[in-house]
């Protein structure tokens, strides 16, 4: 599986959305694997887990995010949940697209949705797998735009940012980064 292929699909090489995901993915595919490597745990699959990590935001371009270029109909918070259907519909294994569905935030229960009426399919969307986790948590400290383009959040700098989202997504982090030694 070529994860640059799936990519190039639905996103023209070349195209500044192109570059910016594909920047993007790299950052979190490197902290992905120093995260994994860091745990010394066998029975991590390094390749799956860089694979993942560079097909995690694969939905961006079906949402509207102008500001990343990207100007599709569903609001941005549906990108997971629309990236899991493109790794589904390319035929590859589940694991794939779960890490794009739960990715979001720091994973999206399903009481959150309901509760705040989100647009978003009726499930949890929480990182289950240490794989998951894994991804999600190295995600949080790169950004498409702004400053954390080039420069890694802090842990800190994560926990505010997700604090202001949902404070149980600044907890779950702050657990992750906890076993993550961080």
């Amino acid at each position: 599986m070529d994860p640059m292929r799936i990519i190039e699909k639905f996103y023209p090489p070349g195209s500044a959305l192109h570059r910016i995901l594909v920047a993007h993915s790299r950052q979190v595919a490197k902290k992905s694997l120093e995260i994994a490597r860091s745990l010394a745990d066998p029975d991590l699959d390094l390749l799956f887990i860089e694979n993942a990590a560079l097909l995690h935001d694969i939905g961006i371009f079906l949402t509207a995010s102008p500001k990343i270029g990207c100007f599709g109909d569903a609001p941005y918070v549906c990108h997971g949940y629309l990236g899991r259907e493109l790794l589904d519909q390319e035929g590859l294994a589940p694991a794939y697209g779960r890490v794009a569905e739960r990715h979001t935030g720091a994973g999206i229960r399903l009481e959150t949705i309901q509760r705040h009426n989100l647009p978003l399919p009726r499930r949890n969307m929480v990182p289950v797998t240490l794989a998951e986790k894994i991804i999600c948590c190295a995600d949080k400290f790169f950004s498409k735009t702004g400053p954390a383009r080039q420069t890694p959040r802090t842990v800190h700098q994560v926990l505010v940012n997700l604090s202001a989202i949902d404070p149980e997504h600044a907890h779950r982090f702050a657990r992750w980064a906890k076993d993550f030694n961080l």
